[in-house]
């Protein structure tokens, strides 16, 4: 019955979501953060999502790739989000260190009952400084299917940028996971003046 509601939920969510595409080429998302695009990318904008962008290739039930741009000190991850509302609102901090801004994200996965297990995390280079890079496997709790992870962030002048890319681990991860690579790579965070 509980999988009913959240398949329910997903579907109202989905019908409530604005849809647009992402042209290719260099693209800001936010006011500090550009990345190079390539590719077939969908932008969607639903309740409870902010402060990420969600873009989707496949579509929203098969992969998600989350944009934070600017996270601020205090800020709630997702807060209106209806999926594990009944839990505390989980919040960046700009003292976490790497492993605790890795282990917010698990925390935002695995509101609705997912598992995460993290796999590997690395200093990495991200938006032009220093940064991390972070990879995971989750099962969805909603359907049990497996799902393969990929992150990179930094955090820049107390705020923080990421990307964070998931999907079903044998076939739709490892046809994009180039792509979503390539886009980490082209990230720039922008110095404030």
């Amino acid at each position: 019955m509980s999988k009913l509601c959240v398949v329910a939920l997903v579907v109202l969510l989905t019908a409530c979501a604005s849809v647009k595409k992402v042209e290719s080429g260099n693209r800001a998302v936010g006011d500090r953060l550009t990345v190079d695009i390539a590719g077939n990318w969908n932008h969607l904008d639903y309740p409870g999502i902010k402060p990420a962008q969600i873009w989707t290739m496949e579509g929203l039930t098969v992969d998600e790739f989350l944009i934070y741009s600017g996270v601020k000190d205090g800020q709630a991850m997702h807060p209106g989000n209806p999926v594990g509302s009944q839990k505390k609102d989980i919040v960046f901090r700009r003292s976490m260190q790497i492993e605790e801004v890795v282990a917010m994200f698990e925390g935002v996965l695995t509101r609705d009952g997912s598992t995460f297990k993290l796999l590997k995390l690395e200093p990495y280079p991200f938006g032009g400084g220093k940064g991390f890079r972070f990879e995971y496997e989750r099962t969805r709790k909603l359907d049990n299917v497996q799902q393969r992870g990929l992150g990179f962030g930094a955090v820049d002048r107390g705020e923080l940028f990421a990307l964070v890319y998931q999907a079903p681990r044998l076939t739709f991860f490892p046809r994009h996971k180039e792509r979503v690579e390539a886009i980490a790579k082209s990230a720039v965070i922008k110095t404030l003046p």
